[in-house]
């Protein structure tokens, strides 16, 4: 049950590595669901938008981009790299703070390993949904 966080090509390093491992775990057990081998990679803008061209075929900033690497359904195993860059401009853009914007983005990754989607309406509002109730229980623990 390792969830480990790292830095690419960015000088930012995570503080709330104890509550969050806690946190995401809780969001797991919540859906049935346990964490086998979680890693999270805070990165720059440019570093995400290689992957992003490297992996996707996609020649666009994003914020998130999550790879599932689980090979059990009850199970969670994934990488997932997030962009500093993107999520502190998402923060200013939506007048939010940059820190409860990462927790979106975090819980974001996560909830897509679960199983949520985002590609329709309907799935987006849902998954929005589940990213307030995840940054609430953070903010409970």
């Amino acid at each position: 049950m390792a969830i480990s966080f790292f830095s690419e090509d960015t000088s930012f390093r995570y503080k709330h590595r104890n509550k969050t491992k806690k946190w995401l775990r809780q969001i797991a057990g919540m859906s049935n669901k346990k964490i086998a081998d979680l890693n999270y990679i805070f990165c720059s803008d440019d570093y995400l938008l290689q992957i992003n061209l490297q992996y996707l075929n996609h020649n666009t900033y994003t914020d998130i981009i999550t790879f599932d690497g689980s090979d059990a359904s009850e199970e969670i195993s994934g990488d997932i790299f997030i962009s500093i860059d993107r999520v502190q401009e998402n923060a200013m853009t939506l007048g939010t703070i940059p820190d409860t914007e990462l927790l979106r983005v975090i819980s974001h990754g996560l909830l897509h390993l679960i199983g949520y989607n985002d590609k329709s309406n309907k799935d987006k509002k849902v998954m929005r949904q589940k990213e307030t109730e995840a940054i609430e229980l953070f903010e409970s623990i």
